[in-house]
Parts: structure tokens; C-alpha cells; sequence
């Protein structure tokens, strides 16, 4: 449990220190942490669609398989 704590501290001690940093430096370094900020997010944003996008395309394949097995099950039962 004394981890966890000293462990959470520690963020907020980092935290603070960034967020103070961020406050004394210059409106060009602010706008330059904004821009990086504003890029990891957006290629956050494109990673999720482009899993998102790959985890359907997998369904969809695998639907269209179960689709051919269970047509071909038929036709052998028949």
C-alpha cells in the first residue's frame, strides 16, 4: 500500500512541477507544448479508428467464413 501512496505523490509532484514550468515559460513555449499536446492527440485519435477499423474488417471476415461453413454444413447434410 506504501507503494501505491508514495507512487501517486510522485505524479502529482510531477504534475505540479510541469504545470508551474508550464506557467513561468514563454507564450511561444506554451504554444509549442499546446502543438505537441494537440499532435499526440490527434495521433491517438488516428490510432484507435485505424484499430477500430482493422478490429471490423476482422468481423467481417470472420462472419463471411461462418456464412461459407454453415452453407456448406447445409449442403452436405442434404
Amino acid at each position: 500500500m506504501g507503494n501505491k501512496t508514495n507512487g501517486v505523490l510522485a505524479l502529482l509532484g510531477l504534475g505540479a512541477l510541469a504545470w508551474w514550468k508550464y506557467k513561468k515559460s514563454s507564450p511561444e513555449d506554451q504554444q509549442r507544448v499546446k502543438d505537441t499536446i494537440n499532435n499526440a492527440k490527434d495521433n491517438l485519435s488516428k490510432f484507435g479508428n485505424d484499430l477500430r477499423d482493422k478490429a471490423n474488417s476482422t468481423v467481417d471476415q470472420l462472419k463471411t467464413k461462418a456464412e461459407e461453413v454453415k452453407s456448406e454444413a447445409q449442403h452436405i447434410a442434404e
